[in-house]
């Protein structure tokens, strides 16, 4: 079923006048927002857009973004997420790379978008008040629904395929089974829509759930966040590990007494600072492992069963392997790849077969992450596969080390990595942003030398310390290592 007309039938049987979207002073009910996109799908129509089109969606968070996907979705075109803010150079690529004849923008990009049909949002969403609703087209089990861009830390970005019923199962297997998400609930996502993470948090679940989510144009700094949480009375909240630590040094815990459950993905979250956040928020902080291959979690905690220091369990419906090398499945206790296989992998990657073959073998995902599998059946995340350091010749992990360091309380962020010092020889270094309550930067320095120093075995240990206001990180809060291996940003 086409799933625009899936959760519109959904939303009729069962909360029609129940909130779904918060933007500004405006609220937006589940019945409101099917109804406006029916009708922006003959806005769109209008234009051009037929099935199998391939339209960009270059919006900020907000109702317009909601509309113009599920106004694509309804038409059986297909949507290419983006992040409007993006240089032009970037937006160039996808656009020629996705094959894009369509483009839904904001106000500020919407000039760069030469020889497309381009709409504004706002003015899509005015069109679509007076115009007549559009049929609903009918699609296969593997039509196309969006196009996702991985983040391209790895090269340049691949454009992600995803179909009309993958939604369903991000739902399913993580936002009811993992989370319990009802009708009550009220979201707010620190990544925004255009990324899987936020995808799945701020669309997927409210509008298959019945609940609620908030929407902001901008990523919301720490007080942005406590302002809404208090105002709207979230629930679950959604963030990266570095966003919960500004929180922690920048808000009162009391702002968050609405709160029941709080997510973490994207990097890997350290016990420590597991343990500090939970303790701020006052509910379990769920880590959890998901791709844009494989659209949302893969692996995850959840409110019934959370295991601090591991990303729990597969979801229902995924299976994983650790697998060496050579890719044979390693014992349990032992490190390897992580290889996943569930119902929402990616059938493969836009106009590249030969990556899709390398990445897709026989139905199963090469995630490119290290983990080992626990005798409890959870599993603990080791970072990327390409996030390993050399140091006088003996490869290591620098989440390790990181993980130590951030036991500190003086510490809020840390990043390590292998420096070149004067003689061309690697070099550890730590780069650390400091909490507010923090000693000195020489204390501090000798602190987190010693902390390591007893933990860690000696090639381990950061040869100097470098304060720093803020960590190089990708738009989705991961850190750009690259960068931190240059020692400057």
């Amino acid at each position: 079923m086409n799933i625009a007309t899936e959760l519109r039938e959904l939303a009729q049987a069962r909360w029609p006048h129940r909130p779904a979207f918060h933007e500004g002073e405006r609220t937006w009910t589940h019945a409101q927002v099917h109804d406006l996109a029916a009708r922006a799908a003959t806005v769109l129509a209008d234009r051009g857009v037929r099935p199998g089109t391939r339209v960009l969606v270059a919006v900020p968070d907000g109702i317009a973004w909601v509309t113009a996907f599920l106004a694509t979705a309804r038409l059986g075109a297909t949507a290419v997420l983006t992040n409007p803010a993006l240089p032009v150079a970037d937006h160039d690529f996808i656009v020629a790379d996705a094959g894009v004849s369509h483009v839904v923008a904001g106000e500020e990009t919407a000039d760069r978008f030469a020889g497309l049909e381009t709409l504004r949002d706002v003015e899509l969403v005015a069109a679509a008040r007076h115009a007549p609703e559009g049929r609903a087209q009918p699609v296969g089990a593997d039509t196309p629904l969006y196009v996702q861009y991985t983040s391209g830390t790895t090269g340049r970005p691949k454009g992600v395929v995803h179909r009309h019923t993958d939604p369903s199962f991000y739902h399913a297997a993580f936002g009811r089974a993992r989370l319990r998400l009802g009708p009550e609930d009220v979201t707010l996502s620190v990544s925004k829509l255009f990324f899987a993470y936020g995808f799945g948090n701020a669309l997927v679940f409210p509008l298959f759930s019945g609940g609620s989510a908030v929407l902001t144009p901008e990523r919301p700094g720490p007080g942005r966040v406590a302002e809404l949480v208090r105002r709207h009375g979230v629930t679950a909240v959604y963030g990266v590990p570095s966003s919960y630590a500004r929180l922690v040094g920048d808000t009162d815990p009391t702002d968050f007494a609405s709160l029941r459950v709080a997510v973490s993905a994207g990097e890997k979250l350290s016990p420590a600072f597991a343990e500090r956040f939970t303790g701020f928020l006052g509910v379990p902080v769920l880590d959890q492992l998901g791709s844009t291959e494989a659209g949302h979690a893969m692996c995850a905690n959840g409110v019934d069963d959370n295991v601090a220091g591991t990303i729990g369990t597969p979801v229902p419906g995924f299976a994983l392997q650790v697998r060496d090398k050579h890719g044979d499945e390693v014992a349990v206790g032992e490190e390897g790849e992580l290889w996943a296989r569930g119902p929402s992998v990616m059938p493969g990657y836009l106009g590249l077969p030969e990556e899709t073959e390398r990445t897709l073998v026989d139905g199963w995902l090469a995630t490119r992450d290290r983990a080992v599998r626990n005798p409890d059946g959870t599993y603990t995340h080791l970072g990327r596969a390409d996030d390993l350091e050399m140091v006088g010749g003996i490869t290591m992990s620098p989440l390790e080390v990181e993980q130590v360091l951030g036991e500190h309380p003086g510490v809020r962020d840390v990043a390590v990595a292998s420096i070149p010092d004067e003689r061309g020889a690697s070099r550890l270094r730590a780069f650390v942003v400091a909490t507010t309550t923090a000693p000195d930067s020489q204390t501090l320095t000798t602190e987190l030398l010693s902390l390591a120093g007893s933990r860690l075995a000696a090639f381990k240990v950061p040869r100097t310390v470098e304060l720093v206001d803020v960590l190089p990180r990708t738009a989705t809060g991961k850190i750009q290592r690259f960068r931190v291996r240059q020692g400057t940003w």
